[in-house]
This record gives C-alpha cells, structure tokens and sequence, in this order.
C-alpha cells in the first residue's frame, strides 16, 4: 500500500498534477512543452473525448485514423517530466484504489514533439532533429536507482573530458532512444544524433544577457564533438528525463525537434508555427 505522501491523488480520485484518471490516457502519448501546441495538434484529430488541464499539463485524448492518442503538455524542464512520466506511468500500471503495482505492466509510448536550438551550422532552422542519444546535463537520473544498465557511459565518459567538465556540476548522463521508435521514422531524412538535455534556457546553453557562463566555449565544444560517428546536433531541456525514466520503466520514448534556431549562425525562425504543424502531422500519421 502506498502512503498518501507518496502516491497523491485529488478529492476526485484523479492523480495530483497531471487532474487524470486512468480512462483518460491512452497507451500511445505525444508530449509538447507548450500547451498551445496540445490545441494544434488537437485540432488534428476525429473525435476528442478527453479534455483536462491543471497547472502546464493540459491533455487532450481522442481519435485519429481509428487509432487513440493522447497529447499532453509538459511545460519547460526536466523537473516538470519528472512530474508527468511518473504520473502516466501510476495511471496505467498502479491501482490509484490500493496504490498496489499491477501485475502486468503497461508500456506506453512516448514521443516528445518539440522545439530546439542547432549546435552545428549543418543543423539549419528548419531542420528537424531525431535524439537517437539524449544526454542530460540536468541530473535527475541520478536520483533514482538502478538505472545504470541503460547508460551510455563510453559516451559521456568521452564528453565530459572534452568538455574538461568541472566536479561543481552534475555528471552528465546519456540514454538513447527506443530503437522501435527510431525505425518508424527512419525514412523522413530527418537528421540524427545526440540531443543535450539542459537544466536552463540561459548560462546552461552557454547565453549570456547579464551573467557570464561557466565556460564561453562550450557551444564550440559541443558542435566539434565526435564519438562513434555521432556528434551532437541541438539543445532542448526535456529529453533526457523522458528517455531515463522511460527506459527504467519499461516505456517507450522518442524526441522529434523542430530547430527553429542556429546557435553557431545565429539565425532564428520567428514564425515557426506552420512548420511545426506539418511536423506535427507526420508525427500523428506514423505513430
């Protein structure tokens, strides 16, 4: 039996943050930071049957080509995933009654459609960007246990002393993609690599407004990296919590891009959102 502490449900019965019940989800999930884009990507669909929002998280579940989805909103941050995985994952595999495990789990299917900033001049706005690799500079993972048999160690092994990463800040961690997920969009030219996973928006991708970074050329160092003929494509601040914790759950995840910035050239699409609804819709028709 979980403690109430632990496992926190609503006066309605539905889970704390996320306001769901288990009916509410289905097994196959899109993810966007934004919750306007949960209305784009609603609009896409047949019939709605679920319409829910607290706090950042607002779902939307309904049909489309005879097959349900559910679409969620994140908000920014590996903090806000940690919240919304765990709260998907009790809805389909705890008994919110007992807070008992069920026996047979469920594996979802996550797939974060978001936004990005390029780390190579190759990585245009426009462009869109596969995490075949996410790797976390946030630190979450290593709250939880047992999560060291799904780590790219050589990796971030490799990294970190390109990087001359200092003992201050957390170890990076890397976790890639679930192979199945990567398949299914193998075919749509989309460029491929590893993804870095920021605590922040600012010094963490190496901005500068008021406050300097703890290293001014680590976007040069990170768009120069190689290892195994995979080398670091965009910044984001949420897939590295998706892919951990998916992977130590026994879920599927994937993270699809839109790069609507270049860091090295400094071009940005103001206007990304047209862009971002046919991404969205090749998304809704693979998956």
């Amino acid at each position: 039996m979980q403690k109430k502490t632990e496992l926190i449900l609503n006066t309605d019965g539905s889970i704390f943050h996320l306001n769901l019940m288990p009916e509410d989800i289905s097994e196959k999930i899109i993810i966007a930071g934004d919750p306007g884009r949960v209305d784009m990507l609603a609009s896409m669909l047949k019939e709605v049957r679920v319409r829910k929002e607290n706090r950042e998280f607002r779902t939307v579940t309904g049909t489309y080509d005879n097959g349900e989805i559910t679409i969620i909103s994140s908000g920014i941050g590996t903090d806000n995933i940690d919240i919304l995985i765990n709260e998907l994952d009790a809805l389909a595999n705890i008994d919110l009654n007992t807070g008992l495990v069920r026996e047979e789990p469920v594996s979802l299917t996550f797939v974060r459609l978001g936004t990005s900033g390029g780390l190579r001049e190759d990585i245009t706005p426009g462009s869109v960007v596969v995490a075949e690799t996410a790797v976390g500079f946030d630190g979450l993972l290593h709250f939880y246990e047992g999560y060291d048999w799904i780590l790219d160690t050589d990796l971030t092994d490799v990294l970190t002393m390109h990087l001359e990463w200092p003992d201050t800040l957390s170890y990076p961690y890397a976790v890639n993609a679930n192979r199945e997920l990567m398949q299914l969009f193998s075919n749509e030219g989309y460029k491929k690599g590893a993804t870095i996973s920021a605590p922040g928006f600012y010094a963490p991708q190496g901005r500068k407004l008021r406050l300097e970074t703890f290293d001014h050329e680590i976007n040069e160092k990170l768009a120069e990296f190689e290892f195994r003929g995979k080398m670091i494509c965009n910044y984001e601040m949420e897939s590295s919590a998706i892919y951990g914790l998916s992977a130590l759950l026994g879920h599927r995840a994937l993270t699809i891009c839109l790069v609507i910035g270049n860091r090295v050239t400094g071009e940005f699409v103001q206007d990304y959102k047209p862009m971002m609804k046919d991404l969205a819709l090749k998304v809704l028709k693979t998956i």
